[in-house]
Order: structure tokens, then sequence, then C-alpha cells
């Protein structure tokens, strides 16, 4: 086909544009990407499989203790002694639980996590003069010679006289709410080989101190968790580290994890504290080998920084530190996402992902079978779980719970209400549930699930479907949905999608052929989360529909690709071992080759758009979809990279979430057009936009400092989006003459 008239094709197709692809405004030598676009076969059928359990005591994980590589304790510190829960310090009301009208206290603008601001200066009315009032340079971006890892993904705070935010390598920064100057900023010297999947930073926490007096320093701190495994506290006001906390300000978050490598475990999301206690979380690389990290959640004093408790979830009854040889128990399901803190009912709610291996089930422990994929509201005082909601059963399907959730009170059809958490989900599917027992307030079905065929992975004969609410999710793929740029493109993505396995949602792996995942492990809600009016009871939910190709390979077949697991000495970034990628699951007999549902020559994805979408759901009336429609347009995506330009809303992938303010509007970046916008609530209609310097896959914020409204985002893009990286975080007002 002749270059002349695919050029002349780009805007009569652009419904057909893949939104990973867009200019970097950063272009570093080796600049990452989405996944290989090839899948290279499994192997040989009769070669036989390596690593097969020998016995059960393979539960048992790796023996004996391994050190930890150097680096791996980026600030070379002591251990944490512990402390009885007993003995924990009453905490003060913190400024989360009723933020100050102008502020926005806490990741998701208060305890309960709703996005929801009761600022009304911008309006429908007059939100089309939005402005730019000021932009900050946060310094964090890739150098020459280094793969693109960044997606900042960072949400400021606002608390009284201080906008506070991290920048995507963790420096915590103090600005000026009102012209954006920077007041301090605390480098913590992040290394660039810290960095795991993702260069990102969502927030940092601010936390009241009960012990120090009001005046001194640190009676005010910021709370951060780092890329490499540090839990830090600085003082509010200058910047400072909290010498009282831990060691000198710091506490090493490695302690107890045994073996690792810089880049393998990470934290991403702001730590939260629940009555005193500091709860952190953190990820870890996926597809690495079974036998990967914890996924051990902890509890520490938020005054002292002293160990409180772990949840290690083979060692369910034994919640001190391991010492001398030991380790927590590894390959354990992680929690990446922000946790949400429940102070009334003194426990938080864990978002938990799949065992380590992610797509082979077949060594998981019953333990870890049983709180994979789930909420787990955990005991602040002891770190025991008080109940689990499994939300998808021996996941092999990276369906891991990325979004925080929402608390809320549920209204009832008798008049009262129940205290409830929304739960929303990679797979679409949003569970209502009571926070008090973890049971399901709105209706959930059992369907059967299909079986798999690959030896020692059984599947789970049912999953549960949440029937009482709407389903954030497109129809099941059918061949006649296929398409491309050219009618030859179009045939390539059918022959390709019935050389796939593909019988739905829960399309067993297989190893004789591909198969087609489907919402995808980027579908749904992720990290973004939703945002709740609890005023007019409008849920806002933006969501993606990205089907991946994947394929089990032999141990050989991985081992002839270099797929080695990122603390293997021959192990080469870019050769594997991308969360979102080729994985070598080493340990188990099989490795995993990924990539987008995609024509790999024109970078287009195989099935026909929308890629995303915005929902808002009545949650007072019987959960009703209010307005519905495609969230992203084609004008920065296109063909081989190429910008449309075209203004048409046909839904691109999105991430990062939306903030709903009283004054009747939802502002959301997210998609892959590089625009925020603003959305009137109760209709669905754009109002406003704004061309961003970067992508903006992050979570908007509002706040008001001098009788003026502002909404900031950061502007940072995502590398695994391909949407320019950026440096800026961007906010708007509107024009100081406006009435």
């Amino acid at each position: 086909m002749r270059r002349p008239y695919l050029l002349a094709t780009v805007a009569s197709l652009a419904l057909t544009t893949l939104p990973f692809a867009a200019h970097a405004q950063f272009a570093p030598a080796g600049a990452g990407g989405p996944p290989s676009a090839s899948i290279p076969g499994p192997g040989k059928a009769d070669e036989p499989a390596r690593d097969a359990p020998p016995d059960p005591s393979y539960f048992a994980g790796p023996s004996p203790y391994a050190p930890q590589a150097p680096g791996v304790n980026a600030a070379n510190l002591p251990d944490m002694d512990s402390i009885d829960a007993s003995a924990l310090p009453a905490m003060v009301q913190q400024q989360s639980a009723s933020p100050a009208r102008e502020d926005w206290a806490t990741y998701g603008h208060d305890d309960n996590q709703t996005r929801y601001s009761p600022l009304d200066q911008i309006t429908p009315e007059n939100v089309s003069r939005l402005e730019v009032a000021f932009i900050y340079h946060t310094g964090s971006y890739p150098r020459p010679g280094q793969v693109n890892k960044w997606a900042a993904e960072t949400t400021p705070i606002k608390v009284g006289d201080g906008l506070y935010m991290c920048s995507a390598q963790n420096d915590i920064i103090k600005l000026d709410p009102t012209t954006g100057k920077q007041i301090w900023r605390h480098n913590l010297n992040v290394k660039y080989e810290s960095i795991p999947y993702t260069a990102a930073c969502k927030g940092v926490t601010y936390f009241t101190s009960s012990q120090v007096p009001e005046g001194q320093p640190c009676h005010n701190r910021i709370i951060e968790g780092t890329l490499d495994m540090r839990l830090v506290e600085v003082d509010a006001a200058t910047g400072e580290f909290c010498p009282t906390f831990g060691h000198g300000g710091q506490v090493n978050l490695m302690q107890g994890m045994g073996e690792s490598v810089p880049g393998f475990v990470a934290m991403t999301v702001p730590p939260m504290v629940v009555n005193g206690v500091v709860v952190v979380n953190h990820e870890v690389l996926d597809g690495q080998r079974r036998w990967a990290p914890s996924g051990v959640v902890r509890g520490y004093d938020a005054e002292s920084g002293k160990f409180v408790w772990a949840w290690d979830v083979k060692r369910p009854d034994d919640h001190s530190q391991p010492t001398g040889n030991n380790h927590y128990s590894r390959g354990t399901p992680n929690s990446w996402a922000a946790m949400t803190g429940d102070n009334a009912l003194g426990q938080v709610y864990v978002p938990t992902g799949n065992s380590a291996g992610d797509y082979f089930s077949g060594y998981r422990s019953p333990e870890e079978n049983a709180v994979s994929t789930s909420i787990v509201a955990l005991d602040v005082k002891t770190g025991s779980p008080r109940w689990v909601y499994q939300t998808t059963r021996k996941d092999v399907w990276d369906y891991d719970m990325g979004s925080q959730v929402t608390m809320m009170d549920m209204p009832t059809p008798d008049g009262q209400t129940v205290p409830a958490i929304i739960v929303p989900t990679k797979r679409g599917q949003t569970f209502v549930l009571d926070r008090r027992t973890g049971k399901s307030i709105l209706p959930v079905v059992e369907r059967p699930a299909p079986a798999g065929n690959v030896p020692g992975d059984t599947r789970a004969p049912t999953q549960p479907w949440s029937v009482g609410m709407p389903a954030l999710r497109m129809p099941e793929l059918q061949e006649k949905d296929m398409w491309g740029m050219s009618p030859l493109d179009q045939l390539y993505c059918r022959i390709k999608f019935r050389k796939a396995h593909y019988v739905g949602e829960f399309t067993p792996p297989s190893l004789d052929k591909p198969w087609i995942m489907y919402p995808g492990d980027n579908g749904g809600s992720d990290w973004g989360s939703m945002a709740y009016d609890p005023q007019s009871g409008i849920l806002i939910a933006n969501w993606n529909a990205s089907p991946m190709y994947a394929q089990l390979i032999t141990r050989r077949k991985a081992d002839s690709l270099k797929l080695m697991p990122i603390d293997d000495v021959h192990y080469k970034p870019g050769a594997g071992g991308s969360a979102e990628g080729n994985g070598p699951m080493a340990g188990t007999p099989y490795a995993i080759t990924i990539a987008p549902f995609w024509d790999p020559f024109t970078r287009m994805l195989c099935h026909k758009p929308p890629y995303g979408m915005i929902t808002a759901i009545d949650m007072k009336h019987g959960q009703k979809v209010l307005w519905q429609h495609p969230l992203g347009t084609a004008r920065a995506n296109g063909p081989w990279g190429l910008p449309t330009g075209l203004p048409w809303e046909i839904g691109t992938p999105n991430n990062g979430g939306s903030v709903i303010t009283k004054g009747g509007l939802v502002f959301i970046g997210a998609a892959t057009d590089n625009l925020i916008r603003a959305i009137d609530e109760r209709t669905g209609k754009v109002l406003w936009s704004h061309v961003l310097p970067g992508g903006g896959q992050a979570n908007p914020m509002t706040y008001e400092a001098n009788g003026r409204q502002y909404v900031a985002i950061m502007a940072g893009g995502h590398h695994f989006m391909m949407t320019p990286i950026s440096d800026q975080m961007v906010v708007f007002a509107l024009p100081k003459d406006t009435n």
C-alpha cells in the first residue's frame, strides 16, 4: 500500500486510532513504550517444564536467607525497634477528618476519599474563562541515556498556607498556593536504579502530632513513602527531617524483606494514617519470579516510626518483625494501590493483587488464594484481617485491585443508611460493601467460569458479578468488531482474533495458542479510582476497555528470549521483566509474553473504539446511569504515532481520575489526548478543555487561597500510555476580575 494513500486515510479513519501513540517532550535514549508487539510462540510442546515443585514444601519459599544487594537499604538505616499497640499515643483529629472548606487535605480530599470539594466559585456558567494561574516545574524527567520510566501521577494536597507535593522521584515540595513559588524542597536523592516499573509518586500525607506542641518543629508533618522503600517524615513548615521519627526522620522499609535488588519493590502511594498508625503497602514488580519479595502490609507509630504490626499472609498469627535469618513470606499478594483508613471503625481497607507469578497460580498456597485480588479490612492496632471480600478468584489475568475505595453512607429502602465502601475493579464490576462486615449491600451473583487446560493449574469454577451496579465494560469481543486502517489491516486483526483462545472475560491462560484478556489488565477502573458527590449522590467513573494478547511459553523458550528476572545476574533492562510486558515468572514452569491486542504495523488496536469511557451513576436512586460517553479525542493520536489533530471524542485509554465540585463540575485529564476537561456533572457535557504540556495521567484537585479557587493537575505524562513526558504541574483559576 502506498504511503500517500495511507496518509490520506488518516483523517477519514481517525476513529480507529490507537491512543498509545504521541510525541514526547523529552526523548531520552532508549525511550520506553508499550510492550513488544509480537507473541513468539510457546516453544516445543514436548519440552519438559523446568522448576516443577518437588513437594508441598515448595510453598515455604527460598532458604536459606539471602542478603540484600547493595543499595536496597538506600540510606543505610539501622533496624527499627517495635512498640506495642497499647503504648501508642492517642491521635489528635487530623485535617483530613473535616477539611477546611478551602483545603484538599489528603489524596482523595478527605478521610472518605470522595474526591469531592465544597468549592463553588467555578461554575458551568463561568468555567469557560479558566486560565493558567501558574506552572511549577518539578525538574524530574528522564535524562539522556535513561530509559523513560516516568509517570509522575502526583496529586498535590493543600492545607493552610501550603500546597504540598512530590516529584516523580520523591523530592518533597511546599509551594505558595497562590503563586506556585517554591517555599522549600527536600531532596531525597532517590536514584534512577531504584525506579521500578514507573517513576511515580502519587502523593504525600499531612499529619499533626499529639506529642509535639503547636508551634514547635514537627508538630505538623509531611509523610511520604519512596521508590527506594523509605518511610520519611519532614516538618511541614521547613521541610527538615523530623529527628524523633525513625532514625533522623527515616525508616527502612526493607527491614525483614529478605533478598532483593533496587527496583524490585517500591512505594508509590501516600501512606495512610489511621488512629495514630502509619499503614504502608508497596508494589512488587510483576512477572519476575514465584518467590519475589513479600507483599507484607505493615503499621508503624506515626509519632516515633517504631514498628507496630505486620500482616504477612502466610504467617497469619505472627504480626512481629522477622529477626535473624528469617524474613516475611515471599511471593505473597502485594498491595500497591492507595488504601483508605476508617478511624471510626479502627480499620484500613487494603486493595490486594495476585501472588507472584501473576499468570500461573499452580504453586500458590491456600492462604494466598483466599486474599488475592480482594479488599481486606485490617485492624489498625493488630494487623489482623477483620474481613475479606474477593473480587476475582485464583486471578491469572492481573485483575489486581488498583483503585482506592471510597467510603459513603449508602441509602437503604427504609430510609436509613449503611456505612459502605465503593469498590471499583479492573473488570468493570463495582461492588458496594458494608464496611463493618464486608458483606455486599447490592446483589452479587456467582456465574460459571471456563475451565483451564494448563497442567497443574486449575481455574475457579465460578466468579462473582455485581449485578446491582451498572457494569463499566463493553460487550464481549466478536470477530466482526475487528477493523483497521485498510481491509488488509482488518483481515490481519480478524486472523489474529481467530488464532487466539477467547471465551469471554475469564478466558483461561493457554500454552498451545495465545489468549485474549478483556477488559484487560488496564481495563475497567484503575488507580485513578472514582469520585463521589455526597450531596447529589452522583458517582463519576472513568474506565478502559483495553484487551491484551498473551501466551504462556516454556521455560526453555523464555531462556532463548533472554527473559530473566530483575534480580538475575543476566538481567538486561528491556529484554523482559516489565510490569506490563513479557515476564520470566522464574520458579514456575512457564514465562509470559504479552502485548496489546493491536496491529503492530500501524500500532492501532484491533477492535473498534471506544477504548475509554466516563460514566455518571446515581447512587441515591437505584444506581442508574445518568449519562455515559467516550472520554478522549483523536487530536494527539493516530497510526504510526501521527497525531491527527481531530477533536472527535472517540474514547481513548485513560489513566488518572476525576474531581467533583459543589459548583457542579467534574474535572478530569486521564485520556491520551493531553487535555484537561471540565464536564457538567448533571449532563455530561464538556464545557471547557485545555491542552496540557504533557499527558494528564494524574488525579486533579481543587483548592481555594485568598478567596480564589484553583484547579491543579500534574501534566507529567506516562511512558506506557505514550503521552508526552513533562515536569510541569499546571494550575488554573478564573481571571482575577471575575465577579
